[in-house]
């Protein structure tokens, strides 16, 4: 046998005992249905660059509903004093977050024109309506009943946007866990009507400073402040991305979903998740 037909890739494939009939077993599609998800993009208009504006969102759901997978869980974890797992599924939706940033660099490479010519296609159709992207908004704690009403066309959608709208958010659990480990926080921040947005407190302040100034103390709790600033972060960080992605495209123009565009995105970079996580590292 010659050197060439040694290293033939059949023959390599043949040694390594790999899977090639699968008349019987799943498959690598079969297991993923691929053939859903591929067959999933359906361009409206006559444009090259349309499959990029379908495929960039269609992915970012996809990575959404991930996160909401961890989120949720780790929202359950907290409330159940299971922090290390909390600990791991944050660290993972930060994680999450950075490839959402990196996938603005994808569609930034869609040009004025290049969006224009697709536009009209989009009717009213706009990010702004993710109904999973307002679940994460929610869960990390800003509430805002205005948001419920992009999906109200849709019942089984509102309902589920709206479960998360009436339950405590991460924030929320979290200074619950606070007040179970004997750190004293406001019975107005453990008890309240969780659709509201969340108040900063100078007492919750003093909790997390309290923390804070003794971390082996309250190790597992500075843990868990920190994982949540990383989040925070990395949501800033997307946040940012998307706004200069859209003013690099579309400049001021309004919304395809009626809001002011570029505008509305800026007010939203001026939201504060954790306020008091951010104003202690003042003070310390």
């Amino acid at each position: 046998m010659s050197d060439d037909k040694a290293r033939c890739p059949m023959n390599i494939v043949r040694e390594e005992g790999a899977q090639l009939d699968f008349s019987k077993d799943m498959s690598y599609g079969d297991y993923l249905h691929l053939d859903q998800v591929l067959s999933a993009q359906h361009p409206l208009s006559p444009e090259h660059n349309e499959m990029l504006f379908i495929v960039q969102h269609q992915t970012s759901e996809l990575w959404m509903k991930l996160m909401l997978h961890e989120m949720q869980a780790a929202v359950a974890n907290v409330a159940n004093d299971q922090l290390p797992a909390a600990f791991k599924m944050l660290a993972r939706v930060s994680r999450i977050m950075e490839q959402l940033v990196h996938a603005w660099d994808v569609l930034a490479t869609m040009t004025p024109p290049e969006y224009s010519a697709i536009r009209p296609y989009l009717s009213n159709s706009s990010g702004f309506q993710s109904w999973q992207y307002r679940q994460i908004e929610f869960t990390l704690g800003n509430k805002n009943s205005a948001m419920l009403k992009p999906h109200s066309h849709a019942p089984e959608r509102l309902a589920v946007v709206e479960a998360s709208w009436r339950a405590p958010s991460l924030y929320d659990e979290t200074l619950k866990l606070m007040a179970r480990r004997g750190i004293s926080v406001p019975a107005t921040h453990l008890e309240r009507d969780w659709t509201q947005p969340y108040q900063a407190d100078e007492a919750v302040k003093q909790a997390w400073l309290q923390v804070y100034r003794s971390p082996e103390q309250h190790w597992d709790l500075y843990q868990m402040g920190e994982e949540l600033v990383d989040l925070e972060d990395a949501f800033r960080l997307w946040r940012f991305r998307h706004v200069t992605t859209v003013e690099r495209v579309i400049g001021f123009k309004r919304g395809t979903g009626g809001t002011s565009g570029v505008g509305y995105l800026r007010k939203m970079l001026d939201v504060v998740l954790f306020p008091e996580l951010w104003t202690l590292r003042t003070e310390l």
